[in-house]
């Protein structure tokens, strides 16, 4: 497989209050990983600015301009309890809706077989007239909306193995039915939704776990709800919000999976992708708090989009 890897440096600036979980080194322990040289094959770019008409592709306008309309400068303003700007977010937010559509375009122009945007913010809780969550765009809804705009993809399917619901994804699909919204998630957990009767138009399907949950009941959850109904789906291309919080030393949630479960469901995803969509897979990063347990699944996540498989010698966050 010919992997994409898109990022940029201005999403290191964008940085809340000291202590906020959502920080740049999220990203420098993710590049440290993939900077070995066992990732030597990963093409890197830097991913282009985002245009306005494309964010307009999953939010409405005023949504845009309230975003636009924080200038914090030197300051750090609060967007909600929990989402913040400073003088540096828009302009980073941008780029995770810029990596989002170059990695639509690298994909369903044959130019890579899939692609991995290693961007912050985040997105999948960001709904069409909310920003929240430490998201302020959705990217992966964007990419999904700029996939079926400007490449007539049919049937766009996303999903989810963070540890907190998509809440935003879901509300931008939930009247969509050719839009696909499948997500694991631990429940009771921020933001609260994601329930089994939380079904849209007969195009979104949860599986929620509880605190404690580890491989077995992630798996099961997965081969009883999530990939039969991808299947069925027939998806043209496959999105996954690629959140690694689901792992078990996060500290912001209390799942307990390892690097191999993430190995696992990237294949299993990839196997539908192959039968389906021709293999076009993209990969948004969204959550993971513990860097070592970010960098490494990352790091496993990216050996199965880039050789199909869960084994091999990816090296050990601690050893780099």
């Amino acid at each position: 497989m010919l992997t994409l890897n898109l990022s940029h440096p201005v999403c290191l600036q964008h940085q809340g209050l000291e202590g906020h979980p959502e920080r740049p080194e999220r990203l420098l322990a993710i590049k440290q990983m993939l900077d070995h040289p066992y990732f030597a094959d990963l093409v890197r770019e830097e991913a282009p600015m985002g245009r306005r008409e494309d964010v307009l592709r999953a939010h409405p306008q005023e949504h845009l301009e309230f975003i636009e309309s924080f200038h914090p400068e030197d300051l750090i303003e609060q967007v909600d309890a929990d989402t913040y700007m400073n003088a540096y977010s828009l302009d980073a937010a941008m780029i995770a809706v810029g990596a989002a559509t170059r990695a639509v375009d690298a994909v369903l122009l044959r130019e890579f077989d899939n692609a991995f945007c290693s961007v912050r913010p985040p997105g999948h809780h960001a709904e069409a007239n909310r920003a929240m969550g430490f998201c302020l765009f959705n990217s992966v809804a964007i990419a999904a909306n700029y996939a079926r705009d400007v490449y007539g993809a049919d049937r766009v399917a996303v999903v989810d193995f963070d540890v907190h619901h998509g809440n935003g994804t879901q509300n931008i699909f939930w009247s969509d039915p050719d839009m696909f919204y499948g997500s694991s998630h631990q429940m009771p957990l921020f933001p609260g939704s994601g329930g089994l009767n939380e079904t849209g138009e007969g195009n979104i399907f949860n599986a929620p776990l509880r605190a404690g949950d580890g491989s077995e009941q992630f798996r099961e959850a997965y081969e009883a709800r999530i990939l039969p109904a991808l299947d069925a789906f027939e998806p043209d291309i496959l999105l996954i919000s690629a959140g690694f919080d689901a792992h078990q030393n996060d500290p912001l949630g209390s799942l307990e999976l390892k690097e191999e479960d993430f190995a696992w469901v990237t294949l299993k995803l990839m196997e539908i992708a192959d039968r389906h969509a021709d293999n076009r897979v993209i990969s948004m990063l969204e959550g993971g708090y513990d860097l070592a347990g970010l960098a490494s699944s990352t790091g496993v996540h990216l050996q199965a989009l880039m050789r199909g498989t869960g084994e091999g010698d990816v090296p050990n966050y601690q050893d780099l």
